[in-house]
């Protein structure tokens, strides 16, 4: 029994001694390194997105060299996997990209540049479609977002349309009467007739593909596609012109859309998508605009945040400074904008809506109202169409149509052409074809700025007291939008 005893005791001490050399053998041996496995780019016009593909958690260290210009990405304990491939740097202020092995261990990653950048970097965690990421931002100071801007003349005008509109909502916000008396003395100027400006945001882009359906079909690429036509359409319409917010395969955030849309002076912002569910049987078109709710914490949002005491409603280059003005005077304000925005958006949505079904089914058969962030821009109308459900195999064929993006972009283009013609902007083109109708139909004339009741007469070849007296004015002050009936002479 002893001996039985004495043999247990040795075969233990010696698996003990075995798992203990283990141990101290598997402790000695270096951790795995990290491996670059893919390089990521993305393009834009004011910035380039770099992702690093890694199969762990990256160390890394980020630095700028000058003469000639680089920026430097060291990598610890990094090796580039044999299949990663260099992107496509064309069309971004990267030249060349170089890598190299340092300290027998590490990746050095370098990027020769061709202008001045601003760079940023942040680590995401995997996600079901990738591992682990660095991402890397260059952006370029002073450039736009947008190929195409508007054009300055065009600007100008907006401007003075988008003051003498906020001149009027704070008086109504203080309970007074706007004047916009024009004195008889000033010189008459010829109508703007400047277009409308139509902002068309494409869902998605670069690292975000957004829902992926049937067959691989990605929504960035669809949604692109259909914004890209879109403009086309609303470029070859007299009197409109499209600003997309998105060219190309690159993200923007959510928010800029909006103040992109706001520097291009936008009347309307629509941004497109196509929806996805996790069963294959839902179809059909949708129209969002703002919700209520989402209205009010925006509106409560823009208040708290100090950085928005001083932004702007209804456009850029300090039409309305908030921070003079006292928080109840802001808070009404920005809800007297909000609601306007937003019945306009509701407005145009059921033109939209109508237009869509009768090209698809209809998901609901009303606008809907939700919290999207690209709906949240106080001072510009907006809708986010859903042209369709991606995840459905029939719709994700016709979505990757050409010519059925075409019919969607024309059903969109349609319903907004609708709802202008109906509330055109007061210097736009289709408001003076408005007025130019009324006049012939009615003998009736809409004063336009810079109006004086002298000229007018004179323009109608009737004298002064007789259009006086077709219209009951004691003088000849008169005021901007006021209707007046030209006698026949």
């Amino acid at each position: 029994m002893r001996e039985r005893v004495a043999t247990f005791r040795a075969r233990l001490s010696r698996l003990a001694m075995t798992l203990l050399v283990g141990a101290l053998v598997l402790g000695a041996m270096p951790a795995e390194a990290n491996t670059l496995d893919n390089l990521r780019l993305w393009a834009a016009p004011d910035h380039v997105r770099l992702v690093f593909d890694l199969s762990a958690k990256p160390d890394a260290n980020i630095f700028s060299l000058d003469n000639p210009r680089r920026l430097v990405v060291d990598l610890d304990d990094t090796r580039l996997a044999s299949g990663a491939g260099t992107p496509d740097v064309s069309d971004s202020a990267i030249d060349d990209i170089r890598t190299g092995v340092r300290h027998g261990k590490d990746l050095r990653v370098v990027l020769d540049l061709n202008r001045r950048v601003e760079q940023r970097h942040f680590i995401l965690p995997p996600n079901e479609q990738y591992g682990h990421r660095l991402v890397v931002d260059l952006e370029y100071p002073g450039e736009s977002a947008v190929k195409d801007p508007i054009d300055p003349i065009e600007a100008m005008i907006r401007d003075q349309e988008i003051s003498a509109g906020l001149a009027k909502t704070q008086a109504k916000a203080r309970g007074q009467e706007a004047s916009q008396t024009v004195s008889a003395r000033e010189k008459a100027k010829p109508h703007p007739k400047r277009d409308i400006i139509i902002a068309v945001d494409a869902g998605h882009g670069g690292e975000d593909p957004g829902a992926i359906g049937a067959g691989g079909t990605r929504e960035k690429t669809v949604t692109l596609a259909i914004a890209r036509r879109l403009k086309q359409i609303i470029d070859a319409a007299p009197g409109f012109k499209a600003v997309l917010i998105r060219d190309g395969d690159y993200y923007v955030g959510l928010r800029q859309r909006t103040l992109l849309a706001r520097e291009q002076k936008a009347d309307f912002f629509v941004s497109i998508h196509a929806d996805a569910f996790k069963s294959p049987r839902p179809h059909g078109s949708s129209v969002f605009a703002l919700s209520q709710s989402g209205a009010t914490s925006e509106t409560a949002k823009w208040l708290a945040a100090s950085e928005n005491r001083s932004d702007l409603i209804g456009g850029v280059d300090g039409n309305l400074n908030l921070a003079d003005k006292d928080r109840v005077l802001r808070g009404v304000l920005l809800d007297l904008t909000m609601t306007a925005t937003l019945n306009d958006s509701l407005a145009a949505g059921s033109q939209v809506l109508d237009r869509l079904d009768r090209i698809n089914d209809l998901h609901k058969s009303r606008v809907e109202q939700a919290g999207f962030v690209v709906l949240k821009s106080p001072d510009i109308p907006s809708l986010l169409v859903e042209t369709g459900f991606i995840s459905n195999p029939g719709e994700a064929r016709r979505l990757t149509s050409g010519a059925y993006q075409r019919k969607l972009a024309q059903a969109i283009f349609t319903g907004l052409d609708a709802h202008f013609h109906q509330n055109p902007p007061p210097n736009s083109l289709l408001a003076w074809q408005r007025d130019q109708q009324r006049g012939r139909q009615a003998n009736e004339y809409r004063i336009q700025p810079g109006d004086t009741l002298s000229e007018i007469a004179s323009r109608h070849q009737v004298s002064l007291s007789a259009l006086r007296e077709a219209n009951s004015l004691k003088g000849d002050a008169i005021r901007v939008g006021q209707v007046l009936r030209i006698p026949r002479g």
